[in-house]
């Protein structure tokens, strides 16, 4: 087993490392910050920051804040959520150097359900999104299975490495209605039962192109605990 990890860490740097240093290829770098606050077992806060960049650092492309609310309709499963999401991008202007820059508004609804067949845990993501864009306005939806292998225990626990493998589709109810497609494997690790990290490679397809994304993410799971409001002699 020790073996086995040792390889798929080492496979993962390598080819990670390839893509996003090559001066040609299309390979950009995401930095992720991912929070899932419980505030009981029903209810949460979702809070998310995405750093993205055309090279490894330096070249923004987009920022994004998200934020939501959600509610689970069975025990910590079975989610529905509704948010906001400001993007922020940058874009290259007709294959030049000069940039220009744009400003996005989101309202999102989505389902969120989960599935363990040990030692697969499975993820089902449903979104809508109501997209405002200067002077225009769009509704898009997007579907997202994502699956969780561990590798040194038979569980997410503490200390465990895991490979995480993802696919994610976007279509829109304008032509083309083909948006794009997102494929991602990383590696992870759980810190501690509230804190996990991980790396990884992303392919996505547009109409016309693609670009690889290395991505680097941080999850966060902590709960919010509020004060009960009693006496304390």
């Amino acid at each position: 087993m020790k073996i086995k990890i040792k390889f798929i860490i080492i496979f993962v740097i390598s080819i990670s490392s390839k893509m996003t240093f090559a001066q040609s290829s299309k390979t950009g770098n995401w930095l992720i910050y991912f929070g899932n606050q419980p505030l009981n077992n029903k209810w949460n806060v979702w809070n998310e920051v995405q750093y993205r960049n055309y090279n490894f650092v330096g070249d923004l492309q987009q920022f994004l804040i998200r934020t939501g609310v959600g509610y689970n309709l069975s025990e910590n499963n079975n989610n529905v959520l509704m948010g906001y999401a400001y993007v922020y991008s940058e874009n290259y202007f007709d294959k030049s150097d000069v940039k220009l820059s744009s400003e996005e508004h989101r309202i999102y609804q989505q389902f969120l359900t989960r599935q363990n067949f040990t030692p697969f845990a499975i993820q089902h993501r449903y979104r809508i999104e109501e997209r405002f864009i200067p002077g225009d306005f769009h509704i898009r939806f997007r579907y997202a299975l994502s699956i969780q292998v561990p590798l040194n225990h038979s569980t997410l626990i503490k200390n465990t490495l895991y490979l995480s493998a993802s696919n994610e589709i976007f279509i829109k109810t304008n032509s083309p209605n083909f948006d794009r497609d997102r494929i991602y494997l990383g590696l992870g690790y759980v810190i501690n039962p509230i804190i996990r990290v991980e790396v990884g490679m992303m392919s996505q397809i547009l109409e016309k192109n693609y670009r690889n994304q290395f991505q680097i993410a941080i999850f966060n799971s902590m709960p919010i605990k509020f004060n009960t409001g009693k006496n304390i002699d």
